[in-house]
């Protein structure tokens, strides 16, 4: 079992206020978050929804990894970026779709077992299990030759 921590310090009213948020590894060190970097164009501080894209895309990646290493398959090269989408839901908002992309470099495999695989790891993978709420979570795998 493993349990990992972040906090955030907030001061101030919901659009006028900034925050801060850390990691117990220190990835994050009081990286600032707020109104503009979530909604408007502040691209000095981070936003929730790209902290759970990161987050998606490590745990599907590693996901993916793993389980090619037990199917004995050497994974060469895996890049995956999730684009994480906030509505508008009636006065609120929600996340209403992640859209996972693989690339991969993954020497002999054929795109019938890799798309396979991709998508085992996409279901599988905690954070995907944990998202299970979003209505919508896409996956396109593409297999470099």
């Amino acid at each position: 079992m493993s349990e990992k921590t972040a906090s955030v310090h907030w001061e101030g009213a919901g659009k006028t206020g900034q925050g801060r948020i850390s990691t117990e590894t220190g990835a994050l060190k009081d990286h600032p978050y707020g109104f503009g970097s979530r909604f408007g164009d502040d691209r000095k501080g981070t936003n929730p929804e790209e902290i759970v894209g990161a987050a998606h895309a490590a745990c599907f990646t590693m996901a993916f990894a793993f389980a090619c290493e037990k199917a004995g398959i050497a994974t060469e090269m895996l890049d995956t970026t999730a684009k994480v989408r906030l509505a508008k839901d009636g006065e609120g908002f929600k996340i209403d779709r992640i859209a996972l992309t693989l690339d991969a470099k993954v020497p002999g495999i054929d795109e019938a077992q890799f798309q396979k695989i991709a998508q085992e790891a996409k279901s599988q993978c905690p954070l995907s299990k944990a998202l299970a709420g979003v209505p919508e979570v896409t996956l396109v795998a593409t297999l470099r030759k």
